[in-house]
């Protein structure tokens, strides 16, 4: 019976924090205003190397995110002079509530409200308050070759992400934010999550090309540039990847005007 409570307590909870939720992404993909991207660099590690990369973190050092959303923007005929604007808050030393490894429903839910009560507990930051709130977790890559699974969450507009503290690996990183940025605007995954194949044609930057493989670039939610039916490769940066028609429609930069959901 206490069960019973308990789930409808959390539904009920879950409910209030939905429509808020809901309201906040509305604003945030009508593109009236810029949106304020808050980054929230931590050490994911023990390593000097890590801490002192990311105290050497500032503005410029995440320009080309919103210069390639600028770019994006324009291309889908959205006229706002500065879409996305980041900034970079002082280091944390604290961590974010992980995510559990093989989550259920409730155990997702439970997380989510977590995250949203920890992040409003470590999101001050000099400026406009920010719409959405990305805590960055670096990595020496000295110490790990690869990185824990990022999330990035519509409800909230929070992301949860991990990045290599490396210069050289600062672009891959800015696509990574990218991707994740986008889901806290409302763009879903468009790769096979077994394969991490992009799907085709949502996850094709240019699904009408002939031959339609090898691709040039990479859809930024299908995350890879199909080379052929059973392998994709990662993009080196911003500059190999665009907003596709879907993911565009999805996060407001294009409306649906026909019944079958054609721009």
């Amino acid at each position: 019976m206490f069960r019973k409570f308990r789930i409808l307590i959390l539904l009920l909870v879950l409910a209030t924090v939905g429509l808020g939720a809901w309201r906040s992404n509305t604003r945030l993909t009508a593109w009236e205003h810029t949106i304020h991207v808050a980054i929230y660099p931590i050490a994911g590690d023990s390593s000097p190397a890590t801490a002192k990369y990311i105290s050497g973190l500032n503005n410029e050092s995440f320009m080309d995110i919103a210069h390639w959303m600028q770019q994006q923007t324009e291309k889908h005929g959205l006229a706002i002079l500065q879409p996305v604007a980041l900034r970079v808050a002082p280091p944390l030393a604290e961590m974010p509530p992980l995510r559990p490894s093989q989550p259920g429903a409730l155990d997702a839910m439970l997380w989510s409200l977590k995250l949203r009560w920890w992040a409003s507990q470590h999101d001050k930051i000099d400026g406009p308050k920010p719409h959405v709130r990305l805590f960055v977790l670096f990595h020496d890559p000295d110490l790990k070759s690869s990185v824990p699974h990022s999330t990035g969450l519509s409800k909230g507009q929070i992301g949860v992400i991990h990045a290599y503290a490396s210069r050289l690996q600062r672009r891959q990183n800015a696509v990574v934010i990218a991707h994740e940025m986008l889901h806290t605007f409302g763009a879903s995954d468009k790769y096979d999550l077994a394969t991490l194949q992009p799907i085709y044609p949502q996850g094709y930057a240019e699904p009408g090309r002939n031959p339609r493989l090898p691709q040039v670039m990479a859809e930024i939610m299908g995350g890879r540039v199909p080379i052929d039916e059973q392998s994709a490769e990662i993009p080196i940066g911003l500059a190999d990847t665009l907003i596709g028609p879907a993911t565009a429609q999805e996060i407001g930069l294009t409306r649906s005007t026909g019944k079958n959901g054609q721009n």
